[in-house]
């Protein structure tokens, strides 16, 4: 049975989230203080990714092993673009 109440929750905290990043531009913080704003919106994404990981796909029910092999692919991409991004200098 589907969590309706728990779906709509999310949605509205990915909402809330979503209205918060698009706010940090409004209010002028990229042209004064670059790195906050880019911090906050970095922040921001990482908590919408987390979110949608663990409850649109499941990862919130799903045996600890399942997640684990996520994170280590996610390790992974993240090893192979820093890599990617010395090479290019």
């Amino acid at each position: 049975m589907a969590r309706t109440k728990l779906y709509t929750g999310i949605y509205v905290a990915l909402f809330v989230i979503a209205t918060l990043q698009v706010g940090v531009e409004q209010i002028g913080l990229l042209e004064s203080s670059y790195m906050l704003a880019l911090g906050l919106i970095t922040v921001f994404s990482l908590i919408k990714a987390v979110v949608v990981a663990g409850y649109f796909q499941h990862l919130v029910w799903e045996p600890r092993s399942v997640t684990y092999v996520l994170l280590l692919g996610f390790v992974g991409f993240l090893a192979l673009t820093v890599a990617a991004s010395y090479s290019i200098l």
